[in-house]
């Protein structure tokens, strides 16, 4: 079974209760209810040789990567961060100075997030594992984004450039250790101010580029039961990737697509609010596409060629 058919499945097993949930799965976190505010919650879960390699990535990378992919989430909401619980499953040989160096990466990039590292766990496991939970916070339902607003005639657009963490993380299978490409896979940056921004500037739906925009975009179709179009050839190429993707033998479109890992985000908006979101995103923005009525994602490059291409997904 494919992760999108097991996570349906699991959605359909489940049941709200309690009457505080006013989002459960589906999104890119839950949302409840709490004395008159609304937490925000995601869990994110790294194993060793599933998304990293120990040769490939330090204790600190992963440590930092880990967090990050968890408040990117949060990003993706438009709430502000608060808290991070850590559960550590550590193999045979990962000494405590390794785990020290992991830790001390997360609590650099929690510091500059203003976010707490509340508790967590720590357990013997077969390889290395790190399971993040983050609660961020805001004032009311209705101020968060979420997946399923997107609207036919609304405009899509993404923040910052795409391609690049896939790239870097094809550099890195190739030996290479440096250089701006394989660091953006290493450290990825959550948009967790960009992500409040665009939530108060009106946009109609979110969610952040962990999978690359071939899958997250499909999200957003589905969730809203509209036709998305991306033309790629609009698509905000990170720096250096068309030299690295011609050394690689890859078309810089289909990584700009599917490379995944870029955490930037990705929204729908009305057009009307084009220029107001400009203003308030304070980094680039690029319009890629359009909603429309219908179903699902067509990706376009030259010519209005569509491709067939796919993002991560776990199998």
């Amino acid at each position: 079974m494919g992760e999108l058919s097991l996570i349906a499945s699991i959605e359909r097993a489940l049941s709200a209760r309690g009457g505080r949930l006013l989002r459960g799965p589906g999104d890119d976190a839950a949302v409840v209810r709490v004395a008159g505010a609304v937490a925000v919650t995601s869990v994110d879960a790294m194993v060793e040789g599933v998304h990293f390699r120990l040769d490939t990535h330090s204790p600190a990378d992963v440590g930092h990567k880990s967090l990050a992919a968890a408040l990117s989430d949060l990003a993706a909401m438009g709430a502000r961060p608060g808290e991070a619980y850590v559960a550590l499953g550590l193999p045979p040989g990962f000494g405590e100075q390794a785990a020290l160096e992991l830790v001390q990466a997360m609590e650099l990039l929690a510091e500059r997030t203003g976010t707490a590292i509340a508790g967590g766990d720590v357990v013997n496991a077969p390889q290395l594992q790190v399971a993040v939970t983050v609660t961020g916070w805001a004032d009311s339902e209705e101020s968060l984004a979420y997946r399923d607003g997107v609207r036919p005639g609304d405009v899509v657009g993404v923040t910052g450039d795409l391609g690049g963490s896939g790239a870097g993380l094809l550099l890195l299978d190739r030996g290479q250790r440096e250089g701006p490409l394989v660091q953006r896979h290493l450290r990825p940056e959550p948009r967790l101010a960009a992500g409040q921004a665009l939530a108060a500037a009106g946009v109609s739906a979110m969610i952040d580029v962990s999978d690359g925009i071939a899958t997250d975009a499909r999200h957003l179709a589905e969730r809203s039961g509209v036709e998305i179009v991306i033309d790629l050839e609009r698509a905000p190429l990170a720096p250096g990737l068309a030299v690295a993707a011609e050394s690689l033998g890859r078309d810089p479109l289909e990584l700009a697509a599917a490379g995944g890992e870029d955490f930037e985000l990705l929204f729908a908006a009305p057009a009307d609010r084009r220029d107001a979101i400009e203003r308030a995103a304070g980094l680039p923005i690029s319009w890629i596409g359009e909603a429309r009525a219908g179903s699902g994602l067509r990706l376009l490059a030259a010519g209005a060629r569509e491709l067939d291409v796919r993002g991560y997904e776990h199998s």
